[in-house]
């Protein structure tokens, strides 16, 4: 997980790019291969992407449904 520093940009960091994803499923939920399908543009690869996701997931921003996964608020 890539953290804002004197190094990285906050908009280059993994913590910028956790409303993009949260955005994409405010709309709807999704399968983690449909919402990386989405955001695979914006994230630098599959392992920043579920970095991130697990992120949210221990903030209990979102959580797994019957294989989809559901923003919490």
């Amino acid at each position: 997980m890539r953290f804002p520093s004197k190094v990285t940009l906050y908009k280059e960091s993994s913590l910028a790019k956790m409303p993009i994803i949260l955005r994409k499923l405010e709309k709807n939920d999704m399968t983690p291969r449909e919402l990386y399908g989405k955001v695979k543009k914006k994230v630098s690869g599959v392992q920043e992407f579920t970095e991130i996701l697990g992120s949210l997931y221990a903030m209990r921003k979102i959580e797994e449904k019957e294989g989809r996964i559901h923003y919490v608020g």
